[in-house]
């Protein structure tokens, strides 16, 4: 085997990699409130009617069309601070980390291509004739979510296999943005839009400035409340400010204030009002499991995820001619792969785009998306515990070595 062929998921500089050992601790810890957050949420939504009260309490302007429920507050509003972070996030892997490097960005680009693509044409193939509109929702994997299982999962595993799984996901947070500008928007006002340009333009001329990140937050809300109103969903408007902000100095000191805050407040909150389903007994459960809605959104996630990523990835290989890296196994990627089924911040909101909140489909989505993240999180245990048994044997190995 030549050493001149190139690797697969190698590692990143030295720099790079304490840069998203650090993200990724940030990250496992929202994912832990999130799912504690999911999990608080079932239990409200089935003891009684106070959480569907309180989520469908309307608060705010009517004048200004914001009058919205408090779950809508949650998902257009507080969600919007995450996809502010993702928006940051993307520009620095664009502009200064692996995605700079087109061979270093091909392999998890192709794989979140796959990842996409996949679970999407399954769970269409699984509701032809039926509720297709809600194809993108296994397209998507939570990055919180999934590292917090990683974490518990692992801890001998190369660095190189939780660095794919990070920029994989930011790839895939992309295309999710993508997917919900272009096809879930259904009527847009484009006088508003260029209304929302204003305050952008203004935003990303007084983020050079370097003067307090609270300057910023009136011109980011105006900015929301425009993008709100033309019909595009308001999280975009997120995105797009994230990505006005210049990579070294400012977006290192409003992703040190607006992390934690998304990490540890909007996405748990946002879970906590969209993921309560009142599942109506054990007769209930079994009627959404065999919803055609619930089966293509688990096979989605479960199987889609699991071929497109893993498919995607070696085709890489078959047809670049490169190796894994020599740290890795394909026993690595596929638990990998198994493990980018667990959906849930972004897909919990395309169902709502999809269907209408409180909808028989998105509830039956939500059934889906809990399921399908569960079956893929127990699935990916298997195989990565074995993985990191044998990683800690190797680890035990070369100390004994050395000793």
């Amino acid at each position: 085997m030549s050493h001149d062929r190139p690797r697969l998921l190698a590692r990143g500089s030295r720099l790079e990699a304490a840069r998203i050992a650090e993200l990724l601790r940030q990250e496992t810890l929202g994912g832990i409130l999130l799912i504690g957050a999911a999990a608080v949420a079932l239990l409200a939504a089935n003891v009684g009617d106070v959480y569907a009260d309180v989520r469908d309490t309307v608060v705010g302007p009517s004048g200004l069309h914001l009058d919205l429920t408090i779950g809508a507050w949650a998902s257009d509003g507080l969600l919007a601070i995450f996809f502010f972070v993702v928006g940051l996030e993307l520009k620095r892997e664009l502009v200064a980390g692996d995605l700079r490097d087109p061979r270093r960005a091909a392999v998890p680009i192709v794989a979140a291509v796959g990842g996409m693509v996949v679970p999407a044409v399954i769970y269409t193939l699984v509701n032809l004739g039926g509720a297709t509109r809600g194809w993108a929702v296994p397209t998507a994997t939570d990055i919180a979510f999934a590292l917090a299982v990683l974490a518990a999962l692992s801890t001998h595993l190369p660095s190189g296999l939780r660095t794919f799984l990070l920029t994989l996901a930011v790839v895939d947070d992309l295309l999710a943005i993508s997917i919900i500008a272009v096809f879930y928007t259904d009527d847009l006002d484009v006088l508003w839009l260029l209304a929302a340009v204003v305050p952008i333009a203004l935003f990303a001329a007084v983020v050079r400035w370097r003067t307090s990140p609270w300057l910023l937050v009136p011109l980011a809300v105006v900015a929301w409340a425009c993008v709100h109103e033309s019909g595009v969903h308001a999280t975009v408007a997120g995105v797009v400010l994230g990505f006005t902000v210049p990579v070294h100095g400012a977006a290192e000191r409003l992703e040190h204030v607006l992390r934690p805050l998304s990490a540890a407040v909007a996405v748990p909150v946002f879970a906590f009002f969209s993921a309560g389903v009142a599942i109506g007994g054990w007769s209930g459960l079994t009627d959404a499991l065999s919803d055609r809605v619930t089966l293509g959104v688990v096979l989605g996630l479960v199987a889609g995820k699991t071929i497109g990523v893993l498919g995607a990835t070696w085709l890489m290989a078959r047809f670049t001619r490169a190796d894994l890296d020599t740290d890795l196994s394909w026993w690595d990627v596929l638990g990998l792969s198994i493990l980018a089924g667990i959906g849930f911040t972004v897909s919990l909101l395309i169902g709502e785009l999809a269907f209408g909140p409180g909808s028989e489909a998105d509830e039956h989505v939500k059934v889906g998306i809990l399921a399908g993240s569960l079956v893929a999180a127990a699935l990916a245990a298997v195989v990565l515990r074995a993985r990191n048994r044998v990683y800690r044997r190797i680890e035990a190995r070369e100390r004994d070595d050395q000793s």
